[in-house]
C-alpha cells in the first residue's frame, strides 16, 4: 500500500513538473515573440499632414532657401554703411630719390593704417538693390508656402487613394466570398450531374480573375503605403495604415465667388506679381548704370618716409572724396538694360498666364465637382439594382431557373457597381480638395458635420 501511494505521489509530481515546464516554455516563446512583432503605424489625415510638415526634405530645402534670401537682403544693405579695413604693407625701392647725398624717400617703406570708405551718393543704386533682395525674399517665402501646399495636396491624394484601395479590396473580398460559395454549390451540383463541366470551369475562372484583381489592388495599396511613408518621413520597413473615411461637404457658392477668392488668395498669382516687381526694379537699376558714384574715405595710421628722418614711423591721417563716372563699359550697360526690359515683359506675360490658368482651374474644378455628385447618385442606384439582381439570381440558380453564367454575371455586375460607387465617392472628395486648392483655400481635412479633428 505504501509503495502504491509513493508511486501515485511521484506520478503527480512528475505531472505537475511537466505542466510547469510547459507553461514556462509558453511564456518564454511569448516573451521572445512579442518584441519581434511589428505593428503598422496608423495615421489619420491630420497626423500625416503634420508629419509631412515636420519631416519633408523639400520643405527643409524651401526653408533654407528662404534663410538664404533673408541673408542676401541683409547683405544688400551693406552699401548704406561704411566699410572698415586694416591695411599693413612693406615695400623696397631701388634706386631712391636723392640729391647730393640727401635721400628724399627710404629704401624700406612701412605703412600700417585703419581706413573707412563709404558711398555718399549712388543715385538710388543701393536702394534698388535692397528692393530687389526684398522681392526675392518674398518670392522665397511664397515658394515655401507653395511647396507646403503642394506636399499637403500630394499627401491628401495618397491618403485617400489608400482609403479607396482598402475599400476596393473589401469589395473584392466580398465578391470572392460569393464566388467561393457559388463554386462550392456548383461542385455539388456537378457531382450530382445537374451542372456541366463548363459551369464549373466558368466559376473557377471568375474566382481566379477576382483573386488576381485583389492581388493587384493589394500591390497598389502597398505601393501607396511606401509613398506615404516617404512623405511622412517614416522608416522604409515600417508598414503604414490609414484611418479615415470619404467625407465631403457641399459647396454652395457661385462660380464668380470662387474666382474672386482665387485671384485674391492664390500663391501662384502673388508669386508672379513679385517676379514682375523684381523685373521692374532690375530695369530701373540698369537705367542707373550710367550715373556716377561718389564715395568718401578716411584713414589713420603710421608710416615712415617723412623728412627730416625718413626712417621714423609717424602717425598720419588721410581723407578724400572720389567720383567715378562710367564712360564706356563695352556695351555692358546697354545689354543689361535690354535684358532687364525683356525679363520685365516676360514677368508680365507670366502674371497674365497665371491669372488665366487660375480662372480655368476654378471653372474646371466646379464642373468636375458637379459631375462627381451626379455620378454618386447614379452609381448608388446601380448598386441597389445590382444587389437586387444578384439576390434574385442566387435564388433562381438554387431553384434551377438560371444558369451558372447568369449568376456569375450578376455577381460581377454587383462588384463592378460597388467599385463604381466607391470610385465616384473618391472622385467627389478629391474634386472637393481640388476646388479648395484652385480657390486658394487652406487644404485642411474635410470633416463631416459629426466629425471632430483630434
Amino acid at each position: 500500500m505504501a509503495r502504491e501511494l509513493h508511486r501515485i505521489y511521484c506520478t503527480l509530481n512528475n505531472a505537475e513538473a511537466m505542466k510547469l515546464r510547459f507553461t514556462t516554455a509558453l511564456i518564454l516563446i511569448a516573451a521572445f515573440a512579442l518584441p519581434t512583432a511589428s505593428h503598422a503605424a496608423t495615421l489619420t489625415l491630420n497626423n500625416a499632414l503634420q508629419r509631412v510638415r515636420e519631416n519633408s526634405p523639400r520643405l527643409r530645402q524651401a526653408r533654407e532657401n528662404l534663410n538664404a534670401a533673408e541673408a542676401r537682403t541683409e547683405g544688400s544693405r551693406s552699401g548704406w554703411y561704411p566699410h572698415l579695413s586694416a591695411i599693413a604693407d612693406y615695400s623696397y625701392r631701388d634706386p631712391i630719390s636723392e640729391y647730393q647725398g640727401m635721400k628724399f624717400m627710404p629704401a624700406n617703406s612701412y605703412n600700417a593704417r585703419v581706413g573707412a570708405e563709404m558711398t555718399l551718393l549712388d543715385f538710388g543704386r543701393t536702394a534698388k538693390g535692397v528692393s530687389i533682395a526684398r522681392s526675392s525674399e518674398k518670392a522665397a517665402s511664397l515658394s515655401l508656402s507653395l511647396t507646403e501646399r503642394d506636399l499637403a495636396y500630394t499627401t491628401i491624394q495618397v491618403f485617400h487613394t489608400m482609403l479607396f484601395l482598402r475599400e476596393a479590396v473589401l469589395v473584392q473580398e466580398k465578391e470572392i466570398a460569393a464566388l467561393e460559395k457559388n463554386l462550392e454549390y456548383t461542385r455539388t451540383r456537378y457531382r450530382e450531374g445537374v451542372a456541366t463541366r463548363f459551369d464549373l470551369l466558368s466559376t473557377e475562372v471568375r474566382l481566379a480573375s477576382a483573386l488576381t484583381k485583389k492581388t493587384d489592388l493589394e500591390s497598389e495599396l502597398a505601393n501607396q503605403s511606401i509613398a506615404l511613408s516617404r512623405l511622412c518621413g517614416l522608416p522604409e520597413d515600417e508598414p503604414v495604415g490609414v484611418e479615415g473615411s470619404f467625407a465631403s461637404v457641399e459647396q454652395g457658392e457661385e462660380e464668380s465667388s470662387f474666382v474672386v477668392s482665387a485671384l485674391e488668395k492664390r500663391l501662384e498669382l502673388r508669386l508672379a506679381g513679385e517676379h514682375e516687381r523684381t523685373a521692374i526694379r532690375k530695369t530701373e537699376l540698369a537705367e542707373r548704370a550710367c550715373l556716377p558714384v561718389i564715395t568718401g574715405n578716411l584713414s589713420w595710421g603710421t608710416a615712415n618716409g617723412f623728412l627730416p628722418d625718413l626712417e621714423e614711423m609717424r602717425p598720419n591721417t588721410a581723407a578724400g572724396v572720389r567720383m567715378e563716372l562710367p564712360l564706356f563699359t563695352g556695351f555692358r550697360s546697354r545689354s543689361e538694360k535690354r535684358a532687364a526690359l525683356a525679363m520685365q515683359r516676360a514677368a508680365g506675360a507670366e502674371r497674365l498666364d497665371t491669372d488665366q490658368q487660375i480662372r480655368q482651374e476654378v471653372r474646371q474644378s466646379l464642373n468636375s465637382l458637379k459631375a462627381s455628385r451626379q455620378n454618386i447618385a447614379t452609381t448608388t442606384l446601380q448598386v441597389k439594382q445590382a444587389e437586387l439582381a444578384a439576390e434574385h439570381a442566387r435564388t433562381r440558380y438554387r431553384n434551377g431557373l438560371a444558369t451558372a453564367l447568369d449568376l456569375l454575371d450578376t455577381e460581377a455586375s454587383l462588384a463592378e457597381a460597388e467599385l463604381s460607387n466607391l470610385q465616384a465617392r473618391y472622385t467627389l472628395v478629391m474634386n472637393t480638395y481640388a476646388l479648395k486648392r484652385a480657390a486658394g483655400e487652406p487644404l485642411e481635412p474635410i470633416q463631416q458635420p459629426d466629425q471632430k479633428t483630434p
